[in-house]
Order: structure tokens, then sequence, then C-alpha cells
């Protein structure tokens, strides 16, 4: 299965590209806004775009470099795979939206899921290495650790593989080993 997104409200719309042969036009209505686009099977300008979105977003080349680990975020919906490197200092992660400045974009339709849901701070530590910290961002839903809620202004170290949950959305931690 394959997702497209509607350009004008962001809107996944899921098709089996198997059925479609390379170079092939397809067009869609989107069941949110009514719009009609069109896509061609083979040819992705959206990962163009995406790709060049995510450059004037994100990290610049230089810290990219940099990555002191990622986070690889499972929408539970679709079962759709992200993955994001992190840097160091405040890395905040959200709901992507146009228009919203996150250093973590999620892209998902999980209302649940705030557009500025929780930060993960990642510094080094004194034995080498990278500490990981996480805490909530005043989230309606909260973040869920390991299936136990953060409070208010909890900061909880986390480890190489501890899962997040953010609404229905579950991020997995990746650290770098040095």
């Amino acid at each position: 299965m394959k997702r497209v997104r509607c350009p004008k409200c962001d809107h996944f719309i899921q098709f089996d590209e198997t059925k479609y042969a390379d170079g092939q036009s397809l067009v869609f209505v989107c069941d949110n806004c009514q719009k009609q686009f069109g896509i061609r099977i083979g040819v992705s300008k959206l990962r163009a775009l995406q790709k060049e979105e995510s450059k004037t977003n994100s990290l610049s080349e230089e810290q990219q470099a940099e990555s002191v680990g990622t986070i690889v975020a499972v929408e539970n919906v679709f079962g759709f795979r992200q993955e994001h490197p992190l840097h160091l200092g405040d890395n905040v992660i959200g709901r992507r939206n146009k228009g919203d400045e996150v250093d973590i974009p999620i892209e998902t339709n999980d209302p649940s899921m705030d557009r500025r849901h929780c930060i993960i701070n990642v510094k080094r530590g004194k034995g080498g290495g990278y500490v990981y910290t996480v805490r909530d961002n005043d989230s309606v839903t909260g973040t869920f650790v390991m299936n136990e809620i953060l409070g208010a202004k909890d900061r909880l170290r986390i480890e190489d593989g501890a899962v997040i949950t953010l609404g229905a959305t579950t991020l997995i931690l990746h650290d770098v080993k040095e």
C-alpha cells in the first residue's frame, strides 16, 4: 500500500500501487476537502519536495553529520515508518503541519498528537556517549514512556530502545554508539 498526501489539506489517501504500471497517471479526489489532484506512478515530485522541505526545516549538513541518534516513528494505524535524526540540545517533536516550526515533524493524521508534543534533550555524558532526557511539552494527551505517563514537570532519562508514545503514535529511540 502506498500513501499520497492531498496538496490542499495534507490528508493522506491510501491505494495499492501494485495494480498500476510505472509512468501511469492517476487522479484522486480527497475525501477530506474534495480537491481533485493527480500523480504519476514511479515519479515522486512529492518526495523531492519533502526532502527540500526537510532540509530547510531541519539540521544543516554539518549538524546532520553530527547526528547523535535517531527517533523512529511508527504510526499505529498504517505502520508507516519514519526516521528522524536527533541533534545536541532540545529536539521538539510534534505533528507535522504546514507553517509550524518543529525539529522533528511527524507525518501523521493522529489528532491526539499535538503540534509541539514533547521535547527530547541530548547532551554529552561525563563518561562519553550521550544522555537523552524526555519531557512533555504541555500536550493535551500527555507523553508516555514505557507505558508510564510523564507528569507536567517530569524529565525522564531514556536509553537506546526506549518506547515513547504520543497519542496513537509510537517513537523508538536509537542512540549512537561511539
